[in-house]
């Protein structure tokens, strides 16, 4: 579990077929405990020590997840966003990630505003009913907040700090990014179909 708010800019030393290697300026990993790498949950499961003492994390990556998110496009050299998993006594600063990607999007636009940049992003029909205004989403494992839905694409806003400490700033218009939508959304369409609750009663109900 994690929750979306980046700890380290990574950056790929070895890319292998079902296995990536990533350098990290975090210490303390274990091996068989789970990093979010790009948004997606792996499992740590090679150490090393690489040039500076900067710890080597080595990853499987299964055909599955490989079909499933952008990491098929990562090659030496590449940037990526990496977050340890939650601990139960931590502040939850940014919204719950399971690190469970269900969908590719991709850059649609970025337009400057004062300081700030707002990114829109386009993202597979399917989902639609998982996004909503002022609502949460990961975007290559960082939280951003919804402030336009619009037809198959929804914009964010992005300050200075996000873009300085992300890959976001390697990105550009056309850029692949893994998408997760709040797991809360999940749940309310769950209990919605399985026992007649409807998002309208929950709604009046004040939950939503």
């Amino acid at each position: 579990m994690f929750t979306g708010i980046i700890e380290d800019l990574g950056t790929v030393v070895g890319s292998l077929e079902g296995e990536i290697t990533v350098s990290s300026s975090l210490s303390g990993f274990e091996k068989g405990e789970s990093v979010s790498v790009n948004g997606v949950c792996l499992t740590v499961t090679g150490i090393s020590t690489g040039k500076n003492a900067v710890e080597h994390l080595a990853f499987d990556v299964s055909p599955e997840t490989y079909s499933r998110t952008n990491l098929c496009e990562l090659k030496k050299g590449s940037g990526v966003n990496l977050e340890r998993a939650l601990k139960l006594n931590s502040r939850l600063s940014g919204h719950i990630v399971t690190g469970h990607i269900d969908a590719v999007g991709r850059v649609a636009s970025v337009k400057k505003q004062s300081g700030f940049e707002l990114w829109e992003f386009f993202y597979p029909g399917k989902l639609s009913k998982y996004i909503a205004e002022k609502g949460s989403v990961a975007v290559d494992g960082i939280s951003l907040t919804v402030v336009q839905k619009k037809n198959n694409s929804f914009t964010a806003t992005v300050i200075p700090f996000t873009l300085k400490n992300t890959t976001l700033a390697l990105k550009k218009t056309g850029s692949s990014v893994n998408i997760e939508t709040d797991i809360l959304a999940k749940y309310v369409e769950n209990a919605s179909a399985g026992e007649g609750v409807t998002l309208e009663q929950l709604k009046r109900a004040g939950f939503l």
